[in-house]
């Protein structure tokens, strides 16, 4: 959450439900990638959990692979160099990965807790 002059030093992955109360947080450093946090924040959730909303950042072959293992159901965009990539094998790319933009608005809910906790200094 903190700020120098090469960026952010710690960054935050929350696991909010749809009212937006948290399940799960994994503080991380600055630089670390999103992606691969993303399944120990879910492991930390104190129930199943049954879908997950999020942005390109967490868009990957292998994620989507374990999410569907674990028979978690997935609203992510995905990023425009695995659309290519994908076009660029043809046939053998396979579909696109399914995507409702409607499920996908509700991913809000996990900004506005990030400002909402943002406003406490002592969180913050």
């Amino acid at each position: 959450m903190g700020h120098s002059r090469g960026g952010w030093t710690t960054k935050s992955h929350a696991l909010v439900d749809a009212s937006g109360h948290l399940c799960s947080l994994v503080v991380t450093p600055g630089q670390a990638g999103e992606n691969p946090r993303l399944l120990d924040v879910i492991d930390l959730a104190p129930h199943r959990v049954v879908r997950v909303v999020a942005d390109k950042a967490y868009s990957h072959p292998s994620t989507r692979t374990e999410l569907r293992r674990r028979r978690i159901k997935v609203t992510i965009p995905e990023r425009s160099d695995q659309i290519a990539r994908r076009k660029a094998k043809g046939s053998r790319g396979g579909r696109p990965p399914a995507f409702d933009p409607t499920i996908y608005k509700g991913r809000n809910v996990v900004e506005r807790f990030f400002n909402r906790i943002k406003e406490f200094r002592a969180i913050a």
